[in-house]
């Protein structure tokens, strides 16, 4: 299958350094596509949030709330493109530019989807699906199942009440298979590895939880790729989001994720952030530092799980944003936690050419790297431009892997 992603060639010959772009086999050995994620909920009217928190809020509240919490912290951080409705398609269409122009092949959206339905969808049907240019940035989808706790904000003393259980029905997840094939795995812009979709599993302890088994939830993965053959296409590319540190109120991680990998048949592995690997030992560590930590697991992943890795590079970490302005900061558990420092537009370059530079000595492809993230104002760790470093973190990508057609 072809695609019409950003897919960079890269030609190794004496003294040549030449890239080619265009239609290359998302396999082929010589060619790399870059994603990043997307977290969708810097949009006013979700029915969720505004039975939570009123009318018209979103995440941009608490970006607009954020102080400086320790000596050198950089906060509040603020758009350069202004406090945008990313649910509006001309909205969507600049970022959809932007992450084209900068070498962006693909958006993989944090989608929820609980037992009585989706959150935080309206970015992704109404923004993104409606731009009209969105056939330049392939999306795909990450199942975000994680529990979803009251923290935005956050206090630092007591209990986060549980919202929205990740863990769904057995039918429920017979009419996510169902929505997801129907509604977006047969869109024309949507990402696909060797024809067949990209649909990724961020909690596997969830997942589990939702059937009872590794037995069933196997039985459960092989009905939705039957599903998605059924309806046309040539199976399903499933991947697993696997990490070591927990981060969020609620997660646990899986016993042994090589053999979970191996027996539920994932075609792939990846990681969502570097902190999921890597302590933060220092109020705010060394982002050189926790790069070289995360490289040493990747090339435990590489060795781990049967399949691909997909590596992650992490553009920062400072959840601050997300803990309440007035209680006291420090390592208390998210999002009361430790931060990333240090990460200049500049090193994070250099992350993306050693990226580059490991995933082009790699014998077979696919050739994926995913960048956290596209937005995640609220953790510390987005490309979208600021009014410090306007457009660098972008330009970093572009010049590093190139522009998408």
């Amino acid at each position: 299958m072809k695609l019409t992603t950003c897919m960079l060639v890269f030609v190794a010959a004496a003294g040549l350094g030449a890239v080619a772009r265009g239609g290359e086999e998302a396999s082929a050995p010589s060619s790399i596509t870059v994603a990043s994620y997307y977290f969708a909920n810097y949009h006013p009217g979700d029915a969720r949030n505004t039975k939570m928190k009123g009318e018209g809020w979103c995440e941009w509240e608490l970006v607009k709330a954020a102080k400086p919490r320790f000596p050198g912290h950089q906060q509040p951080k603020v758009p350069l493109w202004g406090y945008v409705d990313e649910s509006d398609p001309k909205v969507m269409a600049k970022k959809i530019a932007a992450a084209a122009d900068h070498g962006i092949g693909a958006s993989i959206f944090d989608w929820y989807y609980y037992d009585d339905g989706p959150f935080l969808n309206n970015c992704l049907d109404r923004g993104y699906l409606k731009a009209p240019n969105n056939q330049r940035v392939k999306f795909g989808l990450m199942w975000a199942n994680h529990d979803w706790t009251d923290i935005q904000p956050a206090r630092r003393v007591g209990k986060h009440p549980l919202l929205f259980p990740g863990k769904v029905t057995p039918e429920s997840f017979d009419r996510i298979c169902d929505h997801v094939i129907r509604d977006y795995f047969l869109q024309p812009s949507y990402w696909r590895i060797d024809g067949r979709p990209y649909f990724s599993f961020y909690d596997l302890s969830k997942l589990l939880s939702n059937f009872g088994s590794v037995e069933a939830t196997r039985a459960a993965l092989d009905k939705f790729r039957a599903k998605a053959r059924a309806a046309g296409l040539p199976g399903l590319h499933l991947n697993a989001v696997v990490w070591g540190r927990t981060i969020l109120p609620g997660e646990q991680k899986v016993a042994d994720p090589e053999k979970l990998v191996h027996d539920l048949g994932f075609d792939s592995v990846t990681s969502y952030v570097w902190i999921h690997h890597a302590a933060l030992p220092k109020q705010q560590t060394d982002y050189d530092e926790m790069r070289d930590r995360y490289f040493e697991y990747w090339t435990k992943a590489e060795a781990m799980f049967g399949v691909p890795y997909f590596p992650n590079v992490t553009m920062g970490w400072d959840s601050s944003p997300r803990a309440c302005q007035e209680d006291e900061f420090g390592n208390f558990g998210y999002p009361f936690t430790n931060t990333i420092g240090g990460n200049t537009p500049e090193r994070f370059r250099k992350a993306l050419e050693m990226t580059k530079q490991r995933l082009l000595a790699r014998k077979n492809g696919p050739r994926i790297l995913n960048i956290n993230c596209w937005n995640e104002w609220t953790e510390g760790s987005y490309l979208e431009p600021d009014t410090v470093n306007g457009l660098k973190y972008l330009e970093a990508v572009r010049d590093v892997f190139g522009a998408c057609k």
